[in-house]
């Protein structure tokens, strides 16, 4: 994720991202912001919504465009669960209620700690004028080398290095899409700068397509090395500013500013690119990454 800003816009921005993330639960859901959905059990046909309420509860919550929300289609219960941050105010949280109330059969509403945000933040890792991020992974399109990374910060940035000194360039950015997406690719155009086909001291050796309840790492250059599971796919986050993003993979692995465009791995086999969140590595938090396939397909990338 990428590192602080100094222009205002980023700073309101972060805020207002970090804000949406935090799920507390509402009255709609009466559950803590730690607490899971009550039962285990498989829902029954009754508690499935149906494909096109779910699709108009979905577009009923992004029109509003109400920034530190979240919202994804729940595989267990079959409904649409929203997240509200705790920057979204209580009148914000009225208006959702309002607009989702002839959906209350469809969807749930809660409310997550802390604040939905891109994980910006200065320290090691990869960087460039006024910012700190984590590279994802090294690929490769025939002789020539790049590695992905998230598009929140490869955007409006030209050159990348490998210390907040910048005297050692890497190159420079070669793509990016974002919002809509969040990945970027930046190209190696300094041959003396290392870049093994590893994630760590993990060999890389080819992609997979996440899956709910799969076991998963991520590796960012604040926080190390933290596991957890995928907790739901295809998930959209608003960030704030109309930076909105589409079919992220979500975890409960925990990231801190500066861990953006980080990996998310299963084994050998990279899955994604942290774009943003919500908590911390003390607390918990909730993690949202973009899919790694579509990167290398946009650009014709592979791993190595």
């Amino acid at each position: 994720m990428r590192a602080r800003r100094t222009t205002i816009r980023r700073s309101r921005l972060i805020a207002s991202v970090l804000s949406l993330f935090v799920v507390a639960a509402l009255a709609v859901s009466g559950t803590s912001a730690a607490a899971a959905p009550t039962g285990d059990a498989a829902p029954s046909a009754a508690s499935v919504s149906s494909a096109a309420s779910l699709s108009s509860a979905a577009s009923a919550v992004e029109t509003l465009g109400i920034a530190g929300t979240s919202w994804v289609v729940d595989e267990r219960t079959g409904k649409l669960r929203v997240l509200a941050d705790s920057t979204v105010a209580d009148a914000d949280l009225a208006v959702l209620r309002r607009a989702t109330g002839r959906f209350a059969g469809a969807l749930t509403l809660e409310r997550v700690d802390g604040q939905l945000r891109t994980l910006l933040s200065g320290g090691d890792g990869i960087y460039a004028s006024g910012w700190r991020c984590t590279a994802g992974v090294n690929v490769q399109s025939g002789s020539t080398y790049y590695f992905v990374t998230a598009g929140h910060c490869t955007a409006g940035t030209s050159t990348w290095y490998t210390s907040s000194a910048m005297t050692t360039a890497v190159g420079p950015t070669t793509g990016t899409s974002f919002p809509g997406n969040d990945f970027g690719v930046v190209r190696y155009s300094n041959l003396a700068v290392p870049h093994p086909g590893t994630i760590g001291t993990v060999d890389v050796t080819g992609t997979a397509t996440a899956y709910v309840g799969q076991s998963v790492c991520h590796r960012g250059s604040t926080t190390g090395v933290h596991c957890g599971r995928v907790t739901a796919l295809n998930a959209t986050v608003n960030y704030g500013s109309g930076d909105v993003v589409y079919g992220l993979i979500q975890t409960n692995i925990c990231a801190e500013p500066g861990d953006s465009g980080g990996p998310l791995y299963a084994g050998d086999k990279v899955i994604g690119i942290l774009s943003g969140g919500s908590g911390n590595c003390t607390s918990g938090g909730t993690t949202f990454y973009q899919p790694i396939q579509e990167v290398l397909n946009t650009y014709g990338l592979t791993v190595y």
